[in-house]
């Protein structure tokens, strides 16, 4: 322990000497005009960005342009100030070199010059990171890293965290592994979610996979892709995954008693994905719940009703309860509409035109012509069932029935039909109330 210690402050102190050193070189006076090129060139971008942001900003706002490339813009307008630092200080480079052939009149000025472009590259590299947090960890780390690279301090920082470490079994973990796991790691994630992002697009622009093999497809190249550039991350590092196996054990264990319902959710929403019984785009009614399916999750379906609501039903709910798929093995919806005309008109004509005024409506099927029956003499009216076809039950079933209500009413009005409703009449016999019906009045 003593002698990892003193091994950890000597490389420590390596650093801080090359740290000194390079201050030391920094306050030389032939050097101090290059400091004050370099705050004047500072001076003058952030005076460029403070000019150019608001007139970029409005440029913006009159492009119709697609939504990866107004984001590209927001970036280069968010950094203005770098790009505008950057370039100055090539420039500055570039003209010093030009008026004297000595290197160290102008070391300062292009070491400062190339950490800028560092920093410039980092900023667009680290936006194929899509997490936000992600993201800014990961533009942190390369900042740090590629300013060590620039100033020649990656050997005296990579000893001094090497000497961090601990035993783990046989297996040596010190902090530069660590780091190096963690870089790594999400290097082979980003790569893993842009491939499974792009193996994703093709599966789902294929004609030939059914949804729900397009779902599972999808999952289970996204799962496979994490899976193996988490083991090759820390394979390339040399973490022993030998002794994962007895962990997975008992992790798996843990889950079997701890996670019942997730796991379930998990084996039904796969059972779902390959029998086909539900996919996105079906519409459904589970209870009082009825929508269509947007998406298949591996622990849940969302389903989006008529009024905007997005209800996560557990894959489980839907593999045990009684759900009815309006879009299973066809498209075809029939509907049915239960109305009454009184006794005086004629059944056969009653019939005939609202068979009619159901066909003019649209989204009802002429194909599957609709028809109509009467199911019962009432007490005060005749009654009928309408029933009809439609193939886009997604668009709504409650305002279909109510425009075929309108077109029976309308119907009925031109042609003299009447819908009849129940009727009371009241006598006084000797001061005594009497209520009859009025179909029993005479």
């Amino acid at each position: 322990m003593d002698a990892e210690l003193n091994t950890l402050l000597a490389a420590l102190m390596d650093i801080w000497n090359v740290v000194r050193l390079q201050v030391q070189n920094l306050l030389l006076p032939s050097r101090l005009w290059q400091l004050a090129n370099i705050a004047v060139v500072l001076v003058v971008s952030l005076a460029l960005a403070r000019w150019a942001q608001p007139r970029m900003r409005e440029w913006m706002k009159g492009r119709d342009w697609p939504m990866w490339r107004i984001r590209a813009l927001l970036v280069v307008h968010r950094r203005l100030k770098l790009i505008f630092f950057t370039a100055l200080m090539w420039l500055s480079t570039w003209t010093v070199q030009s008026a004297t052939a000595f290197p160290s009149r102008s070391f300062i000025l292009e070491l400062v010059a190339s950490l800028a472009t560092a920093w410039l590259i980092v900023v667009f590299g680290a936006r194929v990171v899509r997490n936000p947090a992600l993201r800014t960890l990961v533009r942190w780390l390369l900042w740090i890293y590629v300013t060590l690279w620039v100033l020649g301090l990656t050997d005296e920082v990579s000893s001094a965290l090497d000497q961090v470490a601990m035993t783990v079994g046989e297996t040596r973990l010190s902090l530069l592994t660590l780091l190096k796991g963690t870089v790594l790691v999400t290097v082979f994630f980003v790569i893993a979610r842009f491939v499974s992002a792009t193996g994703g697009d093709r599966i789902r622009r294929s004609e030939d996979i059914s949804p729900s093999l397009k779902v599972l497809l999808g999952n289970a190249l996204q799962a496979i892709l994490y899976g193996v550039a988490l083991f090759a991350g820390l394979r390339v590092v040399g973490v022993d995954l030998t002794g994962l196996a007895v962990l997975s054990g008992a992790i798996g264990v843990g889950l079997g008693f701890g996670l019942q319902k997730v796991v379930s959710n998990l084996v039904s929403g796969v059972i779902i994905l390959l029998d086909k019984s539900i996919k996105p785009g079906d519409v459904i009614s589970l209870g009082e719940t009825f929508g269509w399916v947007s998406t298949l999750g591996a622990r849940y379906a969302s389903v989006t009703t008529r009024d905007g609501k997005e209800y996560l039903i557990p894959n489980e709910d839907l593999i045990t309860g009684q759900v009815v798929n309006w879009s299973h093995s066809n498209e075809f919806v029939r509907l049915d509409v239960y109305f009454g005309t009184s006794y005086g008109d004629d059944p056969h004509k009653v019939r005939k035109i609202a068979i009619e005024a159901a066909s003019g409506v649209s989204r009802v099927l002429t194909s599957r012509a609709p028809v109509c029956h009467i199911v019962g003499f009432g007490d005060s009216s005749v009654d009928y069932i309408l029933r009809f076809w439609i193939t886009d039950p997604t668009g709504g079933l409650t305002n279909i029935r109510g425009n075929v209500y309108l077109a029976l009413w309308d119907a009925f009005q031109a042609h003299g039909i009447s819908i009849p409703f129940p009727q009371r009449e009241v006598r006084m016999v000797n001061d005594a109330i009497t209520v009859k019906d009025a179909s029993d009045a005479g």
